[in-house]
Formats: structure tokens, sequence, C-alpha cells
């Protein structure tokens, strides 16, 4: 499944931001960048990173809260009382969100197969070692308000991965193709766990290798989140679920740049 349990009420704003304004604002981030110091937003991005870690687990229901999370990634503090598989499942995203920062700030070749399997081997590498990187071998469904849905089996995996990486290759680096490439994975499911997380990963690198900065799906965007998806598998339209990530993609621009500005004073 998505990693997610029970269905809630979804809810989205009439009002969101169109890519072109997406990308002129990415454009104004861009400039501030090149006038500020070097070092000048590295206290944001440091709790971004964090924040993106504490809400991409949230979701799936890590019970860490985003200060214990924090206690977990900067200090290795064991949190009483919380399970060992909270804290493995931080560390693990950490590194894995640490990586696709890299990967992106490297530009280079395209996002491979073999990219998605090693960002998966990394999301899962101490909670869940046995399954690091390999695809699904077993059926995964979920509930959901129309019923039970189930994902591609695991033979049909490695063709619709191929045909995904094919398709990843020749989309253009934008927001739009970042959402897609969300919807598209999530619809796939090739692993037995972590899709969630893996996929929100892979849409925050295409993010960050457009010049975007990496975006948070807070736990309030919980039942919007869920129930867009679910439409989406129904055959619905995606708008709604764009329309999440962009309103998300927007206020980390607006963050960015409001500190960016703070910097140049």
């Amino acid at each position: 499944m998505f990693e997610i349990g029970e269905q809630e009420v979804a809810w989205f704003p009439v009002n969101v931001m169109t890519p072109a304004t997406l990308l002129s604002k990415k454009l104004e981030l861009e400039d501030l960048r090149r006038r500020a110091r070097p070092d000048a937003l590295a206290g944001l991005d440091h709790s971004q990173r964090i924040d993106i870690t504490f809400t991409s687990n949230a979701i799936e229901g890590n019970t860490l809260t985003a200060g214990e999370t924090a206690l977990v990634l900067e200090k290795g503090i064991t949190v009483g009382g919380k399970p060992l598989k909270d804290h493995l499942e931080a560390i693990d995203h950490g590194r894995a969100l640490d990586w696709i920062l890299d990967v992106a700030a490297g530009q280079g070749t395209p996002i491979t197969e073999a990219d998605i399997r090693s960002l998966h081997g990394l999301v899962v590498a101490q909670s869940k070692p046995d399954i690091a990187g390999r695809y699904a071998d077993r059926a995964r469904f979920v509930n959901t308000d129309a019923g039970l849905h189930h994902f591609p089996t695991p033979v049909m995996v490695p063709s619709l991965m191929r045909d995904f990486c094919v398709w990843l290759r020749s989309a253009a680096g934008t927001s739009e193709t970042a959402f897609e490439a969300h919807r598209r994975l999530v619809a796939i499911h090739p692993f037995n766990d972590g899709n969630g997380r893996t996929a929100r990963l892979l849409m925050n690198l295409i993010l960050a290798r457009a010049g975007f900065p990496p975006i948070a799906i807070r736990p309030e965007d919980r039942p919007a989140y869920i129930a867009a998806l679910e439409t989406i598998e129904r055959g619905g339209d995606p708008s709604d679920f764009d329309a999440l990530m962009t309103r998300r993609l927007d206020q980390t621009l607006d963050l960015y740049i409001g500190a960016a500005r703070q910097a140049l004073r």
C-alpha cells in the first residue's frame, strides 16, 4: 500500500500556484543565492532535512516527533519508550535524503532503475534490510474507500520499472515531472514496503535537480494526500494530487526566499 492505514476526509484549497509562478520564484531564489554568502541558507537546509525525514516517516505511522527525530539524526540519541524500528527508519531516511541531495548536486546522467533500487535500499537499509533494493515478491494491496486495490503483480514489476525509467529519462526536468514520477512509482508499487518514502524521495531528487528546494508532505496533509492517490488509482484526475504538491512547493519556495532576503540585509 502507500504504507498508510485508515482513510480520512480530504480537503484541498481552491487557490494554488501555477508552474509558471513556481518557476519565477525558483529563478528569484537562484538570484538571491548567488548574491548571498555561500552558507547563508545552511541552517535552513539542515532544518528542512530533518523536517522532511520527520514528516515522511510520520505519514507512515512512525511515532517519533520532530524534536525526537532531530535528536536521533543529530545526536544519535535513543528516545525512551519509542520502538527501535522508528529510530532505524529515521536514520535510514536521513541517509537516503542526504544521498539524493548529493546525487542532485552532481547533476550528470539520467536517473536509472539501479538508482531507484539503490534509493530504496537506503530507505530500508537498517529497518528492513532483507528487502532493501529488491523488487516485490508478494502481492501488495491497500484498503480504499472504493474497496480493495491490488497493485501490479510481482512478475509485472521489472517491465513496468523499465518502462518507467524510459519515460523518466526523456521527461523534462520540471516540477510537473517530479510530481508525476511520484504518482507513477506509487502506482507500480515495486517494493514490498517503503514505496511511499521512496516515491517522495524520488520526487525530491527530481525537484532538487531542477533547482527547486525539496519539500515536506506534512502529517496534516495526510488525509488529502491519501485521498488524491486513491483517486488516481481509480483512474481519476491527478489534479488534486498536483495541487497539493504545488502548494507545498510554493510554500517552501517562499520560506527560502524569505530567508535569503534576510541574509542580504
